[in-house]
């Protein structure tokens, strides 16, 4: 999947990342700026979220409610070393079936998930986004 988008049609390409997604984590890799947070956000929203997202950055994780369903929402900017995300526990959240919407995974990149679906968001010229949905499965 590849799609060009602005913040004003975000909702429908969180829609879509959804619909094409093949596993219940996304990986969001893009430059700082980029649009992943408020990519995420909409992802919330599009999967029945009612509560405002924001990024945690500096908690590592924020928890929300969706229909039927939790997101984990992951920022390791900030990580310095792996170990700081084994000590909150990842593998509960990686492995709960539960959403796992990951930013900045290549700070943790030993230990991600077996499975996941990696999202690259790139700023245009033009100030629009592009995004691209791939898989990642470890064999």
């Amino acid at each position: 999947m590849k799609k060009v988008f602005d913040i004003q049609s975000i909702d429908t390409v969180a829609k879509e990342l959804l619909a094409n997604a093949k596993h219940k984590t996304i990986l969001f890799y893009g430059e700082m700026g980029a649009g992943k947070t408020t990519l995420i956000s909409a992802l919330v929203k599009a999967l029945g979220g009612l509560e405002g997202t924001s990024s945690p950055t500096f908690s590592i994780v924020n928890e929300y409610e969706v229909t039927n369903d939790k997101v984990y929402h992951f920022d390791f900017y900030r990580i310095e070393d792996v170990t700081e995300v084994l000590d909150i526990g990842i593998e509960d959240y990686f492995y709960s079936g539960h959403w796992n919407f990951i930013e900045w995974p290549e700070k943790i990149k030993g230990i991600l998930p077996l499975e996941a679906d990696i999202s690259y968001i790139k700023i245009n010229k033009d100030g629009s986004r592009t995004l691209e949905l791939d898989v990642f499965e470890k064999n």
